[in-house]
Parts: structure tokens; sequence; C-alpha cells
């Protein structure tokens, strides 16, 4: 007696993840607020920033780099990437799987995975269009100049992405629900913030905040950013410290993420 053996179930296809990732970009868009703070909040505290320093100040042994282009544009990018990655995004993910979206997806052809990876797709664009938005402005109101090494300062930020989002994947790991994924991320936030100088230059800091900062995300990234703005190679310890955070926090999201 023959027996009919079922047909595996069709893995998706292009198309699954182009409409998969347009649904994610949909859903991102029509969150107002997820979608105009890390493109306003950022602007708005380049402007403000911009009117406080003295945008003219040419900081000594940068190539003749401003105080604008050195301090305020890289704290700014870094802020985007922050927002996005640390905030946002966890609150996308702790929202379904408290609805079980994630839970229904794992039996169908479709996997759970394929969330994440059109979520990350849609943030890196929602990033980069922010990032964009910035330097234009920046450009456009306070004649700043474009990085001196543009492939050092795309591999910074390159970094200071993968990073935060391994950062918000952990909080979206250890989060129960959707209001604690944004407690927690905006707790992450102003931490990482406050002691990497979103708020004034780290060397205003004590001197063990100050170095705490340094290592955090946060102040790696302005840093390296910085470092490529001014044609002046990165510091291998920053480079470690935002390697060690993508790595670290994403093997911890993996270990202890559920889908449901």
């Amino acid at each position: 007696m023959s027996t009919t053996v079922a047909p595996a179930p069709a893995r998706p296809g292009p198309r699954a993840w182009a409409a998969l990732t347009a649904a994610e970009a949909t859903v991102v868009a029509r969150d107002t607020a997820g979608l105009v703070v890390p493109l306003g909040m950022p602007v708005l505290i380049l402007v403000m920033n911009g009117i406080a320093f003295d945008t003219a100040q040419v900081l000594p042994g940068t190539g003749g780099r401003t105080v604008f282009e050195i301090y305020v544009l890289p704290v700014t990018l870094a802020l985007i990437a922050t927002l996005v990655g640390v905030v946002n995004m966890p609150s996308f993910l702790a929202t379904y799987r408290r609805t079980g979206i994630l839970r229904r997806l794992a039996v169908t052809p479709a996997s759970p995975a394929m969330v994440l990876v059109a979520q990350a797709v849609v943030g890196v664009v929602q990033i980069a269009l922010g990032m964009a938005v910035a330097l234009a402005f920046a450009i456009w109101q306070f004649g700043a100049q474009g990085p001196a090494h543009a492939a050092t300062a795309a591999g910074a930020l390159a970094l200071t992405v993968a990073a935060m989002y391994a950062v918000g994947m952990l909080v979206a790991a250890v989060a129960p629900t959707p209001q604690s994924a944004v407690a927690i991320g905006m707790v992450l936030f102003f931490a990482m913030g406050a002691t990497g100088g979103m708020f004034g230059p780290r060397e205003n800091l004590p001197d063990a905040v100050a170095t705490v900062g340094g290592v955090l995300p946060f102040g790696a990234a302005t840093h390296a950013i910085a470092a490529a703005w001014a044609g002046l190679p990165v510091p291998g310890s920053v480079l470690v410290s935002l390697v060690a955070s993508t790595v670290v926090a994403g093997a911890l999201a993996a270990l202890w993420f559920r889908w449901e």
C-alpha cells in the first residue's frame, strides 16, 4: 500500500517578503508619535544646540572643523539611531508578541523571524531618512560640511545602528508588555544619552561617569562619528565598545527572546 506524502509548505518568496515589509512600513507610518519623534526631535535638538553653540568656532586638531560638526552633529545622528532602535522597534515587537501575532506566524510558512527582518529593514530606512533630514538641515542652516572620511563615517554609522538595534532587541526580549518596552527603552535612551554627551560634552561630567558613558553605545557612537567627520582615526577602544555592545546584547536577546 502506497502512502501519500504531503508536500512541504512553500517557503515565502520575494513577493511575500516585500509584502510583509510594506505592511510593517504602513504600521510604522500610522504611528504618528513613533514616526514624528525620531524625525522631528533630533532636528529640534540640532537647532537648539546650533543656536546655543558658536557654530563658527573651529576646534584645534580637527582639520578646520567646527564645534557644531564635531559635537552637535554626531550627537544628533546617534540620537536618531537610538530613538528608532532602542525605543520604537522594541514596542512594536512587544505588541506583536502580546497580541499573539508572532505565535500565529509560527504555524504558517511565514516564520516569525520574517517580522524581525521586516521591522529591521523599515527601521533602517527610517534612520536613514532621519539622518538625511538632519544632515540637510545642518548644511542648509548652519553651513555644516560632510565628513572628511565618508567611508569611515558610513562604517561608524553602520556600527551605531547595529549596536542600537542589538540593545533594542534585548529590550524586546525582556519586556513583557508594549508599555514596559517603551519604559525600559526610554530609561536606556536617557541613561546612555546623559552619560554619552547628549546634554553636554562628556568632558564636563565626573570622570567615572564620563568613562562609563564612553563605553556605552551612545558615547562610543558619537566619538566614532566625530572622528570620522574630522578625518581622524577612530580609536580602537571605541570600535571595541560598539562591536561588544552588538555581540553581547544580540546574544542575550537571542537567548531570552520568546515568540509568545
